[in-house]
C-alpha cells in the first residue's frame, strides 16, 4: 500500500482545510485508533482525553497562532471537532504522561541518523530514519506537501491530522525525531510535541531550528535531530521545560545516529525510555556497528542499516512482537531518507526489508530562496 499524497497551500486555515478534505478518511482512522490506544495506556474515555487536550489551545496559540489555525482548519476539512484533533496532536502527551507510564505499557519506537558530506559517498548531507509506531498508523500514515507564503514550503511524512513528523524544507533543513521518556513527563500542558516539530519546518537555519525548541516550555521529552544541507547537524534531547533542558550534540566521525533513550549523558534523573524501549541501547549500538565501519556512507548502506533484524523482532527494522497485546505491538510503519543537497526524499511505505523506496523528486517543489518572503498577492 503506498501512502497518499496531500498537497496544500496558502494561509493556515486554508491549508489545514484542505489536507483534513484530502485525508478526511485517514483522519477519523487515527481518532478512532487513538481512542483505543489512550484507553489502554491512560486509562482515559475520550471525553477525558479532549479534555486535557484543550488545555493545550493556550500554549499553542502563544507560541505560534498559525499552528492553531491549522488545527482548526483540518478539523474543519476532515468534519470532525477541533478538540479531536487537538487530542491526535497531543498523544504524546497523554500517552507518556506519569498516568499513562504506570500502565507498565512498552512502545515501539525509531531509529535516526544524519551523514555528513564529509562522511557521504555522495558529498551530501544526507539525513533519515526508521519510524516505528503501533500498527494502526500504517493506514493513517500521508506524505504532507505543503506550500505557505512568508515561510519555507515543506514535506513531511506524517499520521494524518497531525501537524508534522519527519520531513525536510525549502530552506534546506532536515528533520527526523524520536521519542523520549524521562521522570519529568507528566503532561502538563506547554508546547506539544508535534507541533514543535511542526514549528521546526518552518526554521530557515539550523539555529533557527534551535531557537523553535528554546522559544517557550516545551511539555515532553523528545529526541530532534537537525540537519541542514550546508552541511551542518545536530542532535537535541529535549526533556521537559525550558531552555534549560536541551542537551545539544554534534557530529562523531561525520554521524549522528540515535534512538529512543537520553545518550548526551545530561540527563538528570531516570531515563524512563529504556524502561519502556529496552530495545533502544542495542538498535543504536547496531547502527553505529553498521554504519561507522564504512569509509564512506552511501544511500544503500543506510538502507541496508534500516533493514537490519539483530534483536528481531525489535530490531532496527521492527516487527510485530506477538507475545504483546495487540495495542502494544509495533513495527517499522515507514522508512524516510533525504538528501537535502538534491531535495530529494526516498519513503518505504512499510519495513524497509520487504517494502521498495520511493524517489520523491522535490527540487522544484521546494525550490523557494530560503529568507525571501513572498511578493504581496
Amino acid at each position: 500500500m503506498t501512502f497518499p499524497h496531500v498537497r496544500v497551500e496558502g494561509g493556515p486555515r486554508e491549508r489545514g482545510r484542505s489536507y483534513g478534505e484530502q485525508a478526511a478518511d485517514r483522519v477519523r482512522r487515527s481518532i478512532d485508533a487513538y481512542g483505543d490506544v489512550f484507553a489502554a495506556y491512560a486509562g482515559w474515555d475520550w471525553a477525558t482525553v479532549t479534555e486535557h487536550a484543550r488545555a493545550y489551545a493556550d500554549p499553542i496559540e502563544r507560541f505560534d497562532p498559525a499552528y492553531l489555525e491549522e488545527i482548526r482548519g483540518i478539523a474543519d476539512g476532515a468534519g470532525v471537532d477541533e478538540a479531536d484533533v487537538l487530542a491526535i496532536n497531543v498523544r504524546t502527551e497523554v500517552m507518556f504522561a506519569a498516568k499513562a507510564r504506570a500502565a507498565d505499557r512498552r512502545v515501539a519506537e525509531c531509529s535516526a541518523f544524519a551523514v555528513s558530506p564529509s562522511r557521504s559517498a555522495e558529498g551530501h548531507m544526507l539525513i533519515g530514519q526508521n519510524w516505528d509506531w503501533l500498527l494502526h498508523s500504517a493506514e493513517t500514515v500521508v506524505v504532507l506537501e505543503a506550500r505557505q507564503p512568508g515561510r519555507p514550503d515543506y514535506v513531511t511524512v506524517v499520521e494524518a491530522g497531525l501537524l508534522a513528523k519527519t520531513g525536510m524544507n525549502s530552506s534546506g533543513i532536515g528533520l527526523v525525531t524520536n521519542a523520549l521518556v524521562s521522570a519529568d513527563d507528566r503532561g502538563v500542558p506547554g508546547v506539544p510535541y508535534h507541533v514543535a516539530l511542526r514549528a521546526i519546518l518552518d526554521a530557515e537555519t539550523i539555529s533557527d531550528a534551535y531557537a523553535v525548541l528554546q522559544r517557550a516550555p516545551r511539555s515532553s521529552s523528545a529526541n530532534y535531530l537537525i540537519a541542514h544541507r550546508d552541511g551542518q547537524s545536530v542532535n537535541v534531547e529535549g526533556a521537559p521545560g525550558d531552555f534549560g533542558s536541551l542537551f545539544l550534540t554534534f557530529p562523531d566521525d561525520g554521524m549522528l545516529l540515535h534512538t529512543n533513550h537520553f545518550a548526551s549523558g545530561r540527563l538528570t534523573g531516570p531515563d524512563v525510555g529504556l524502561w519502556l524501549m529496552p530495545d533502544s541501547p542495542f538498535r543504536l549500538q547496531r547502527l553505529r556497528d553498521e554504519l561507522r565501519e564504512a569509509p564512506s556512507v552511501s544511500l544503500k548502506d543506510v538502507r541496508q542499516a534500516l533493514a537490519d533484524h539483530a534483536g528481531h523482532p525489535s530490531g532496527v527494522c521492527c516487527h510485530p512482537d506477538e507475545r504483546w497485546d495487540p495495542l502494544e505491538q509495533g513495527e517499522t510503519v515507514a522508512s524516510v531518507l533525504m538528501d537535502l543537497d538534491e531535495r530529494r526524499m526516498w519513503v518505504a511505505d512499510g519495513r524497509p526489508c520487504t517494502a521498495p523506496y520511493r524517489e520523491l523528486d522535490y527540487g522544484d517543489f521546494l525550490a523557494k530562496p530560503a529568507g525571501v518572503p513572498d511578493p504581496p498577492a
